[in-house]
């Protein structure tokens, strides 16, 4: 089971220019690097509240915007904005580098599935759009669930769409310690650590494996699943 941003798609970059389109759609042109430094911040601060439970994901999407344009003393409307940005994702797909040959990979090895607490119909366009549709069996969100990561009920909501499902035979996949790695801890299958940056990890979060390039999983899959030879 993959996250799905920063861990197959390069939500970093998607995000960056979903941002900027939706500026310039806007009218704004002007800094808007350093406003998007501001976005980033509120963002995150606002996706770790919602994995509490403390805010709504409608509430977020709109949010997210409002606080940005407010700090900066933009007259814009945010749920304008929201609604550009939204719509913008699904163009804007980049794939982490070695994402379509693990998947191809991984699916003849097993069932591959995406687990995410991203916006549910922005997220199937969006694994439309990259090319790796044809390989994932099904797809979790937190919207559909009701929980979201880390929450062990989503992982239970997600292990019912496979077909079928064993513990031990499961891994996640995931570049947060704090939500895929945890989660993982929490309902008891293993886990791997998506780590480009090379990060320490400081957290109570416990991967099984820890890997810098996906290029590297399959190896690991195939030594763990011995009966199917990685390519």
């Amino acid at each position: 089971m993959f996250d799905l941003d920063d861990t197959l798609l390069d939500f970093k970059a998607s995000e960056k220019l979903s941002f900027v389109r939706t500026m310039q759609e806007l009218g704004l042109r002007d800094s808007v690097d350093g406003i998007f430094q501001q976005y980033q911040a509120i963002n995150v601060e606002l996706w770790r509240r919602f994995e509490t439970g403390a805010v709504t994901k409608d509430f977020l999407k709109v949010e997210r915007f409002r606080k940005t344009f407010l700090a900066n003393g933009i007259d814009l409307d945010p749920e304008v904005a929201s609604v550009l940005y939204l719509e913008s994702l699904p163009d804007t797909v980049v794939l982490i580098e070695g994402a379509k040959l693990l998947c191809e990979t991984l699916s003849a090895m097993g069932e591959v599935g995406i687990i995410t607490n991203g916006v549910e119909a922005i997220q199937n366009r969006r694994i439309a759009s990259s090319g790796l549709a044809e390989y994932i069996s099904f797809v979790a969100t937190s919207e559909a669930c009701g929980y979201a990561k880390p929450d062990v009920r989503f992982f239970e909501y997600a292990a019912k769409m496979a077909k079928p499902f064993a513990k031990e035979d499961a891994i996640i996949i995931g570049d947060r310690l704090d939500a895929d790695i945890l989660g993982a801890n929490r309902y008891g299958i293993e886990s791997c650590w998506f780590n480009p940056d090379r990060l320490a990890n400081a957290s109570e979060a416990m991967p099984d494996y820890e890997v810098d390039s996906l290029n590297d999983i399959a190896s690991i899959l195939s030594r763990r699943l011995p009966q199917c030879p990685a390519t």
